[in-house]
């Protein structure tokens, strides 16, 4: 499966180790028009912002905007 992501999009990274924290972040930039990676990510423990190529320990969290509410929609990043 292909990552995509959009703007404002939320990064997990689960860490491959039992017991570690996982580590999310907002996407904050995009280098390809169909939203596939590297993401700019702004972390959110360290409010840094860092170029990131994902791995399979990561999926996106999408958030479905409409008119007037913002819901989230979890799981891995939606193919077109």
């Amino acid at each position: 499966m292909i990552m995509r992501a959009h703007l404002g999009d939320q990064l997990v990274v689960e860490s491959p180790t039992t017991g570690a924290a996982r580590r999310d972040g907002e996407i904050v930039g995009l280098h390809h028009e169909d939203g596939t990676p590297p993401y700019d990510v702004r972390w959110s423990d360290t409010d840094h912002v860092t170029l990131v190529y994902p791995g399979p320990d990561a999926h996106v969290h999408h958030f479905e905007r409409g008119p007037e509410n913002l819901t989230s929609t979890p799981g891995r990043a939606r193919t077109r």
